[in-house]
């Protein structure tokens, strides 16, 4: 799994001076549904350009407010302790209008959407009685309520598509957020936030956002809210989710730094992540992630760590060690930095030496088949560089993995962040043998993102390639850019199930409405074997030019529900089998349940 990005809560230096000045701090997601409905129909209709309007005033921070100039005589402000706004009385206007203006709910809808989740948290007794309990009940009318109401609005969302899902539709589905979580359900709050994080990121061109991304945002958002109501004991609980991950006691420990990587959201939080590990190879995190901007996301491997005494920077852990007393640990891995918490600076070692050396041993189908059954996704891997590759989405560079053609892609496309300039950098070092770190990505053949790497000329150093930046005179004497040529892949033609899903996201069901617009897709898929996938996408066709007229002939509004079950059908059978895919590609033969 990729690493816990839980806000560490307050920046207890005070205001951030790294974030970025211009930016709006996240908003609660009640707050943004609270000021929206508070509009009169007229303004709703005018909220989409108000925040348009909005997003091109000047911006100014002063400690923990930022003011926007709406024009010569008016100002805007949004109060934000801590970083982020957490009541609608927080976002105040000196317009004539206010408190009932557009201004303030076009505030809201174009800041980041602030992440709800608390912070880890040591259970009590009775806690971890009533949650034993609890995972044996069926689900209550509350929390059914809220998973519906969850459902129909990114149900929504999918029928409007990313260009018809303005303002007043991202409000519906943060406030059916914000309701899951009262209810308990604090899995389905978050992925209804995630998908309004990326619906946002496409309506505002953000070169980071992908539309892959946001399909599988939306399926996980419609797949929780549908099993919600019909799930019971662990399968329930599963689905809930937990909002306050328990910190439990760890003993000693005695770790050994991997890397540091940026963490950089669209939800408004920065920082950094440094990875760790004992002597028998299990991993441990140590975060600083609060609100801030690109600017927190580079400055903060600059920082000392939080946990106990010790004075080590995220930058230096990443390449010595860690000796913890009294330790706690969450569920994901992460360090607690409780005050009984113990640590002092130790020994290193390099990835070439016991015990890290132990990490690189795992073979590498083994890897990927603990990440496909929902361990952690980093893969240790030795590869030989082949050269740039170019694709659509920019450069990857292609390996030589135990034999098998490998696709490195960068881990994150911020251009403050020097994960681009790196992978073309090592493009230039074609032939050379690397010892990398790498997050699998899922796909029809080997491709994994590219997090940390030994140098290009001193196998015993080591690069965190989001933080540290490359330079010519790092690569090996005689090495020029060399391009390779894509592997080819066998690739099943799911493709064309794909598209139809990644389009129905984009532009809604009306897309896939279109008399013809899927002539011979379905026959196709079915004549290679595919019939389920066949099926599905004629279904998903079926469903989105399904409109019922009443006695005078006019079109009645369509059935949201139905399309959004057809394309989660279809998204669920992509999804799985592209989870049976790339395990064939890596040579796995069982992936753990």
């Amino acid at each position: 799994m990729s690493p816990d990005l839980t806000p560490d809560g307050p920046n207890p230096d005070g205001p951030n001076p790294d974030g970025p000045a211009p930016g709006l701090p996240p908003v609660a997601p009640s707050v943004t549904a609270e000021l929206v409905e508070a509009l009169s129909p007229r303004l709703r209709k005018r909220l989409d350009a108000g925040v348009a309007k909005l997003a091109a005033r000047p911006v100014v921070r002063d400690g923990d407010t930022v003011r926007i100039a709406v024009d010569d005589d008016t100002d805007l402000e949004l109060h934000a302790p801590g970083g982020t706004v957490t009541s609608a009385d927080a976002v105040r206007c000196g317009c004539l209008l206010a408190p009932d203006c557009l201004h303030r709910a076009a505030a809201a809808s174009a800041a980041p959407v602030a992440d709800e989740a608390s912070e880890p948290t040591e259970p009590t007794h009775e806690a971890q009685k009533v949650q034993e309990e609890k995972e044996a009940e069926t689900a209550g009318p509350e929390e059914r309520a809220a998973a519906r109401a969850v459902f129909a609005a990114a149900a929504a969302v999918l029928e409007a598509g990313t260009d018809g899902a303005g303002a007043v539709l991202q409000a519906e589905l943060l406030r059916a957020a914000h309701t899951a979580r009262l209810a308990g359900l604090p899995r389905a709050s978050a992925s209804a936030v995630s998908v309004v994080t990326g619906i946002r990121a496409a309506r505002s061109a953000d070169p980071s956002y992908r539309l892959a991304d946001l399909a599988e945002a939306l399926g996980g958002a419609l797949g929780v809210a549908h099993r919600i109501p019909h799930a019971t004991g662990p399968g329930l609980a599963e689905l809930r989710g937990t909002a306050r991950q328990p910190y439990r006691p760890d003993g000693s420990l005695r770790l050994y730094g991997l890397f540091s990587e940026p963490v950089l959201t669209a939800t408004g939080y920065a920082g950094a992540v440094t990875w760790t590990a004992d002597a028998e190879g299990r991993l441990y995190t140590v975060s600083d992630v609060a609100p801030g901007g690109p600017g927190r996301a580079t400055g903060a491997a600059d920082r000392a760590v939080r946990i106990g005494d010790t004075s080590l920077t995220h930058r230096e852990l990443a390449r010595a060690g860690l000796a913890v007393s009294g330790a706690t640990v969450s569920p994901t891995g992460r360090l607690g930095a409780g005050a009984g918490v113990r640590a002092v600076r130790a020994s290193g070692a390099a990835w070439r030496a016991e015990p890290l050396e132990r990490l690189w041993a795992v073979p590498v189908a083994d890897q990927v088949a603990r990440a496909l059954g929902g361990g952690h996704d980093l893969l240790f891997l030795d590869v030989t560089l082949r050269g740039a590759v170019r694709e659509a989405t920019g450069d990857c560079l292609l390996a030589d993995c135990a034999g098998v053609p490998l696709l490195l892609a960068t881990a994150h496309d911020a251009p403050a962040l020097p994960y681009r300039d790196n992978l073309r950098l090592l493009a230039a070092a074609g032939g050379s043998g690397l010892r990398v770190v790498a997050r699998l990505a899922p796909g029809p053949m080997p491709r994994a993102l590219l997090l940390a790497a030994e140098h290009p000329s001193d196998p015993d150093a080591r690069v965190d390639l989001g933080l540290d930046r490359l330079q010519h005179a790092d690569l090996p004497a005689g090495r020029t850019p060399a391009a390779a040529p894509a592997p080819a892949v066998d690739e099943a033609p799911l493709h064309l199930l794909r598209r139809r899903l990644h389009q129905a996201v984009s532009g809604g069901r009306r897309v896939l409405a279109f008399p013809g617009g899927a002539a011979g897709d379905g026959a196709r898929l079915r004549h290679v074997g595919l019939g389920t996938a066949g099926d599905l996408l004629d279904g998903l066709h079926a469903a989105a030019a399904d409109r019922a007229r009443d006695v005078f002939g006019r079109l009645l509004p369509s059935d949201a529900g139905r399309f959004a079950g057809a394309w989660l059908a279809s998204a669920v059978y992509m999804s799985e089998v592209e989870r049976a895919l790339c395990a064939q590609a890596w040579g796995v033969t069982t992936i753990p349940a």
